[in-house]
């Protein structure tokens, strides 16, 4: 099978682009590939430290011949223009061109040329070179005296074509002085001599050989589970990570899981401290005791070699380096402890938040006066609320935090319990950052909520108020994420909170003044939100417009109530019932449409019951003033599953008023009286939702 084998040779790539490298490289080729008219059967990328690899196969030998079709002028032309198409088309006289005929513009000539396929090496020599120049990393840099751009030191380049039953070409190309070839190179220090190779085959089976492991995931699955078979060996089990097992395989060719060991004293610290120490700086796995769950004083590294002592140096080696980082996380802990941190508050007042909205110190006295007003509201005491506000910043100018700023909020945590605050203000501490993702839980305990709440409301309240809002893709203050935090926590805790009015008062303070279109702005925002979350939850998003569209959270309406409302108003949707009683409404609401046009003038006056001419209007009022009074009765109770079923009940009686009933009556009187009774049907079904936003 033809087949295109494509390696680019560098320095170490990071670890943590090399994925991403390797799906780019196989997109612009195959793109550039294909735009030519090289079709291929399929395409693999691959990914070390030191090479991106890309095999193509199934290309042609050569892309297909083209007929290219070029536009001439009329055949009565002046003859300079058709000397002008003759020289343009590459025809020595018209009658090597074709005649062909419009109905509009008559005949007219057309050059017909068949442009030949071209050779794919000439068209891989071709894009290669632009594809290197032009590569998409995220950082990139130059050497020595050349001009290329590359994440590192661009050193070889192997481009071999093989057809089947031919030998393998090397395709011939240069970027910057590197000159293309059919040689690669194994692994740095295990095998660094040159290796020829002709196509994919040969060429993954001679990498083996020189100990590279070309796929990435293939790197993933041995260290799981040559580092699952060590830790077993020992009765230990190794702390899942994901992100580290992926950078761990992106550093080596040659993966070799080795099992080191650190001080038992070190223990005494908390367990984030050692896994974050461990894993920060030496890229290494901690384990646990299988029986206890415990933390072990052992953790695994991997090598890039197999050494011919067994490890020995590696593994003192990075004992070493992780005694030495254990010990200054031991040192910053202890000096943390020794003040508390109430006592470090004023270090906030040089750490600048916002240039518009203050410095630390500032914000989190904003975060005291909101977390005391949202606690009651939650069920948390007002003062514990406001405690856990108060500290919730204060690790931020601890040494432990400063050297680990993912630690930040759990050391708090840990210097509020062992400084003796309540457990939940110290829970607190921590918890007030979450979620900070999709995947991560809300937190569920009052003080906890609390505070989470306020630090979520402030960020949001304060950038809206000097018009730092999220557009397009970016959010360089994630207050998107802030938006979906106050939304899980308000619906995953039932949280009856009117946003409006708590978003209103902080803008204000914040300003100095009232702002009610900032406020309104920012509960569009949330509504946006709202829309997107429970759209992946399975809500239509016209039904929480719908929702959203009869008052929405400006006008007061709290988070669990907008969903439940709309689950309710899904529910009604999909009945027998509620299709019919939806058709009525749009119905009602074209025919009141087109009236209001051509009176100039909208229906909203009392119903007359004494002008009824017909039994179908007298019911259809009956039942509306019944519905729209037990109606409104649920909705304040939230009682939304009643409030639907009482709007269901219209349905029999809308339908014999469409049935038998002429809205537009001869009669204006009779006629203007219909409308307002439809009007009034309009009006009581608003009670529940806007139905005009609901599709179809």
């Amino acid at each position: 099978m033809p087949e295109l084998l494509l390696e680019l040779f560098s320095e170490e790539i990071p670890a943590r682009h090399q994925r991403r490298a390797a799906e780019n490289l196989k997109k612009l080729v195959t793109d550039a590939l294909v735009e030519r008219g090289l079709l291929y059967e399929g395409a693999m990328s691959y990914a070390t430290p030191r090479r991106l690899t890309l095999t193509v196969a199934g290309l042609p030998a050569a892309s297909a011949p083209t007929k290219v079709e070029r536009k001439g002028p009329r055949t009565d032309a002046p003859a300079k223009a058709l000397e002008g198409f003759l020289r343009a088309a590459g025809l020595s006289s018209v009658d090597e061109a074709q005649i062909q005929t419009d109905p509009k513009k008559g005949d007219f000539y057309v050059a017909v040329t068949e442009k030949p396929g071209e050779q794919a090496t000439d068209v891989i020599a071709e894009i290669i070179p632009k594809m290197i120049e032009k590569f998409p990393w995220p950082k990139s840099m130059r050497w020595g005296s050349g001009k290329l751009n590359w994440i590192r030191p661009l050193r070889a380049i192997t481009a071999t074509f093989a057809v089947d039953g031919e030998d393998t070409q090397t395709i011939n190309f240069e970027v910057d002085g590197v000159k293309s070839s059919n040689v690669t190179y194994g692994h740095r220090f295990l095998a660094p001599e040159p290796i020829s190779v002709r196509r994919f085959e040969d060429y993954a089976a001679a990498l083996e050989k020189a100990n590279v492991v070309l796929d990435l995931d293939r790197r993933m699955d041995i260290i799981r589970a040559d580092a699952d078979n060590l830790a077993f060996a020992q009765g230990l089990e190794v702390i899942a990570d994901k992100g580290l097992l992926e950078e761990a395989a992106g550093l080596v060719e040659w993966p070799v899981v080795m099992l080191g060991k650190f001080k038992q004293e070190f223990l005494d610290l908390p367990e984030e401290v050692v896994t974050t120490a461990i894993r920060s700086h030496q890229k290494c796995f901690c384990l646990r005791n299988s029986e206890t769950g415990k933390l072990a004083d052992r953790f695994l590294l991997i090598s890039n070699l197999a050494a011919t002592d067994g490890g020995k140096t590696i593994v003192a080696g990075n004992e070493r380096v992780i005694h030495a980082r254990l010990s200054d996380a031991k040192f910053f802990y202890d000096t943390d402890l020794n003040t508390p941190l109430e006592a470090r508050l004023p270090k906030l007042d040089a750490m600048v938040f916002h240039e518009k909205l203050g410095t630390q110190s500032e914000r989190v006295e904003r975060l005291v006066g909101l977390a005391a007003k949202v606690g009651p509201m939650v069920g948390a005491h007002a003062d514990d609320a406001a405690r856990a506000a108060k500290l919730a910043k204060a690790d931020l100018v601890t040494d432990m935090v400063f050297e680990f700023p993912e630690l930040q909020g759990l050391m708090g945590q840990y210097y509020a319990l062992a400084q003796g605050e309540k457990p939940d203000v110290a829970a607190a501490i921590l918890n007030h950052y979450k979620p900070s993702g999709p995947s991560d839980e809300v937190p569920i305990e009052p003080v906890s909520i609390a505070a989470a709440l306020a630090d979520k409301l402030d960020i949001l309240a304060g950038f809206w108020a000097i018009d730092e809002k999220p557009t397009g893709s970016k959010d360089p203050f994630a207050l998107r994420r802030a938006a979906l935090g106050v939304i899980r926590i308000s619906l995953e805790n039932q949280l009856d909170l009117d946003l409006a009015t708590l978003i209103g008062d902080h803008i204000e303070l914040i300003l100095g003044t009232p702002d009610q279109d900032k406020m309104a702005d920012l509960m569009a925002f949330f509504e946006d939100r709202l829309v997107v979350q429970m759209r992946d939850n399975g809500v239509a998003h016209d039904v929480l417009d719908a929702v959203l569209g009869n008052g929405g959270l400006a006008k007061g309406f709290t988070l669990p109530s907008v969903v439940a409302r709309a689950a309710e108003l899904a529910t009604l949707l999909k009945s027998e019932a509620g299709e019919s009683l939806l058709a009525g409404y749009r119905r009602a609401v074209n025919i009141l449409r087109a009236e209001e046009k051509k009176d100039g003038k909208s229906f909203a006056d009392p119903v007359d019951n004494s002008a009824f001419a017909l039994d179908q209007e007298a019911q259809l009022f009956s039942a509306i003033k019944v519905v729209n009074e037990s109606v409104a009765a649920n909705i304040s109770n939230e009682e939304f599953a009643a409030a639907m079923n009482d709007l269901a009940s219209l349905r029999e009686p809308v339908d014999a008023f469409f049935e038998g009933v002429l809205v537009n009556d001869d009669d204006d009187a009779i006629r203007v009286n219909r409308l307002n009774l439809l009007a009034k049907l309009r009006d009581t079904m608003h009670l529940i939702a806007d139905f005009s936003k609901l599709a179809g």
